[in-house]
């Protein structure tokens, strides 16, 4: 599968403990996957090999809603 990058916006992030929390949940599908944050626009930008929609979803788990 190859590696994708995906730029979310995600609102509910306000401290790096929600950082941590959606890197932990996408690292558990994806160990190799690298997540960087930038809280104070809420942008998440994800490399991985998942797919678009799962990133999301484990995103919409931890509590937080995905924009765009």
């Amino acid at each position: 599968m190859s590696t994708q990058i995906h730029d979310l916006t995600v609102s509910g992030m306000s401290c790096q403990h929600c950082v941590k929390a959606i890197t932990k949940a996408i690292q558990g599908e994806d160990p190799s996957a690298i997540v960087e944050v930038e809280l104070p626009q809420g942008l998440t930008r994800v490399t991985t090999t998942l797919a678009r929609d799962t990133v999301a979803h484990l995103i919409e788990e931890e509590g937080y809603v995905v924009q765009a």
